[in-house]
């Protein structure tokens, strides 16, 4: 089992920045890719960026066409934490962000095997 929860949403003008943080605990951190995700109301859940742990300290990351260059996604092994740095935020961007874990990095979100419980974003024009 692993549990994860998330912290660092809140109310941000356009243009803002905020940055999300997610705790991981239970079953060794490291061996899980992680993934961060969003659901506006009436949407379906949608792919943001994921990470996994490459050669050494690098690490992978992928990401979503509709935040690349704008959210970063990264990962503290020694705080078993995952974060995404979001930059250059639009109202477009209001919604529930999640964290998961899964066995492999991927962009589908039924390849998640643990989710957080949300936190939500709101940004105002």
């Amino acid at each position: 089992q692993v549990q994860l929860v998330e912290s660092g949403g809140g109310l941000v003008q356009a243009g803002g920045s905020l940055r999300l943080s997610c705790a991981a605990s239970g079953r060794t951190f490291s061996s899980y890719a992680m993934g961060w995700f969003r659901q506006a109301p009436g949407k379906e859940r949608e792919f943001l960026a994921t990470t996994t742990w490459s050669y050494g300290s690098t690490y992978y990351a992928d990401y979503a066409d509709s935040v690349k260059g704008r959210f970063t996604i990264s990962r503290d092994s020694a705080k078993n934490a995952v974060y995404l740095q979001m930059n250059s935020l639009k109202p477009e961007d209001t919604a529930t962000y999640y964290c998961a874990a899964a066995p492999h990095g991927s962009h589908d979100y039924g390849s998640y095997d643990y989710w957080g419980q949300g936190t939500q974003v709101t940004v105002s024009s």
